[in-house]
């Protein structure tokens, strides 16, 4: 089974969205990475303060066949294509993986076969 890694960087209040939709199209486990979007405009400061844009980067790791259905159902449910939303999702091949829980493998077997 090929894996890749589905990168999902998303605002810190649709995390709990884009996991809930991620999971409904065939996702397993994620690791939930907190961080700052600092992008090309400068930041306004509000009272001394910089406001910035609080996100989460959300890591799955998929086998390449729902990889696709993922990243399309967050694509369309998180309105990735809309000019004002900051979010980016984008998928990296995996040579080597180890460490995935059999659980999950079953699961995701399970889950190829009634793709296919």
């Amino acid at each position: 089974m090929k894996f890749v890694a589905l990168v999902a960087i998303v605002a810190e209040e649709q995390e709990e969205e884009a996991i809930k939709m991620a999971k409904e199209a065939g996702a397993g486990a994620v690791t939930i990475l907190k961080g700052r979007n600092l992008g090309l405009k400068e930041k306004k400061i509000f009272f001394g303060l910089t406001l910035e844009e609080n996100i989460s980067l959300l890591l799955f790791v998929l086998p390449r066949k729902i990889s696709l259905l993922v990243l399309k159902k967050l694509r369309k449910g998180l309105d990735i294509d809309n000019a004002q939303n900051s979010s980016l999702i984008f998928t990296l091949p995996l040579g080597h993986v180890a460490g995935l829980n059999i659980e999950e493998l079953h699961q995701f077997e399970n889950k190829i076969k009634t793709v296919l």
